[in-house]
C-alpha cells in the first residue's frame, strides 16, 4: 500500500498490475528506485527497467489527467457559486494547492491543464474583486467589462460554414447581448461591412483569448457569467478546442453535426441550433435550483 500511494502521488502511469510507468528523467529515475528499495527491504522484488514504446505507438495517453482536471474544474466553479468574503481566501489557497499538485504530476500537459489554470485565474480575479470591497482591479486585461448599451442594433460577422463555437457566439449574442443584431456569415474579414464586430474570426472584435473560446470571451466581458452558462461554455470549450470533457459533450457533438448536415444555409442552422442552446441553458438552470 505505502509502495502505491507513492506512486500514485509522482503521478506514475499503470501499464498492467504491478508494472508501473514514468517519462525518464533523473528525478523520475530517482523516485521509483526509493520505492523499488522500499519494497526490497520488506522483503518484495522490484526491478527498475528503461522500455520505449513500440513503433507506432505511445505510452502518452496512459498519463491523460484530464479526468482530474476536469473534476478540480467543476470545484473551482461550483466555489466561485457560493463564494463569500468570509471564505474566499481559504478557498482560493484550498484549490490554488490542489492544482499545484496536480500540474506537477501531469507530466504530458495539454487543453485541459490551461482550461484548469483558467478556471483558477477567473476564480482568483472574482475573489480579489470581492475581498477588495469594490476597489477596481487591473486583472482582467483584455478582458475588461463592456456595456452591452454600447453594442445594440449592430452588425456581427463571423466566418461562414459554422461550428459549435461560431453557433453558440451567435446565439449567445442574440439571446443575452443585442437582441437585434444582424449576423453575417463571412468567407473574410474584408467581406465586412464598416462598422461590424466580427467574433471567433482572425481580426474581429471577439475572438479566442488566452485558454478562452470565443463563446467564453464573450461571457466574461459583457458579465454574464452564470454557473448555468459556465457549463454551456465548457462544452462549446471541448468541443471547439478539446480538453476536459463534460458528459453532454459526445451527445451535442453528433445533435450538431446532424443539423449541420441538413441546413441549406448558415442562417437555417443558427436557426436549428438555438432551441438546443435555450433547451441546454434551461436544464442546467434547473439544476442549479435549491
Amino acid at each position: 500500500m505505502r509502495a502505491w500511494r507513492a506512486l500514485k502521488a509522482v503521478g506514475a502511469a499503470v501499464l498492467r498490475d504491478g508494472v508501473y510507468l514514468l517519462p525518464l528523467s533523473e528525478d523520475g529515475t530517482s523516485r521509483l528506485l526509493a520505492v523499488a528499495e522500499d519494497v526490497r527491504h520488506h522483503g518484495g522484488s522490484a526491478h527498475l527497467l528503461c522500455t520505449a514504446a513500440p513503433e507506432g505507438e505511445s505510452f502518452e495517453d496512459l498519463f491523460d489527467r484530464s479526468v482530474e482536471f476536469g473534476q478540480l474544474v467543476e470545484e473551482i466553479r461550483q466555489t466561485q457559486t457560493h463564494l463569500t468574503m468570509s471564505n474566499a481566501s481559504k478557498a482560493v489557497r484550498k484549490l490554488r494547492k490542489s492544482l499545484a499538485q496536480l500540474i506537477e504530476i501531469d507530466h504530458f500537459p495539454g487543453p485541459a491543464q490551461v482550461q484548469a489554470c483558467a478556471a483558477m485565474q477567473d476564480l482568483e480575479l472574482v475573489a480579489e474583486q470581492l475581498l477588495g470591497l469594490g476597489e477596481p482591479t487591473s486583472g482582467l486585461g483584455a478582458l475588461s467589462l463592456l456595456q452591452r448599451s454600447d453594442h445594440e442594433g449592430r452588425v456581427w460577422f463571423t466566418r461562414s460554414h459554422p461550428w459549435v463555437d461560431r453557433l453558440a457566439s451567435a446565439w449567445l449574442i442574440r439571446r443575452a447581448i443585442d437582441p437585434k443584431a444582424r449576423i453575417l456569415w463571412l468567407d473574410a474579414l474584408e467581406q465586412a461591412p464598416p462598422g461590424a464586430l466580427g467574433f471567433d474570426i482572425d481580426g474581429g472584435a471577439f475572438s479566442h483569448v488566452g485558454a478562452k473560446v470565443t463563446f467564453e470571451v464573450l461571457v466574461t466581458r459583457f458579465g454574464l457569467t452564470t454557473p448555468a452558462l459556465s457549463r454551456l461554455g465548457a462544452i462549446v470549450h471541448y468541443l471547439d478546442v478539446g480538453g476536459i470533457c463534460p458528459t453532454e459533450a459526445p451527445g451535442i457533438e453528433q445533435i450538431l453535426a446532424g443539423l449541420r448536415a441538413v441546413s441549406d444555409s448558415d442562417d437555417q442552422l443558427l436557426a436549428r441550433a438555438t432551441p438546443i442552446f435555450e433547451a441546454l441553458l434551461l436544464a442546467f438552470e434547473k439544476e442549479l435550483l435549491p
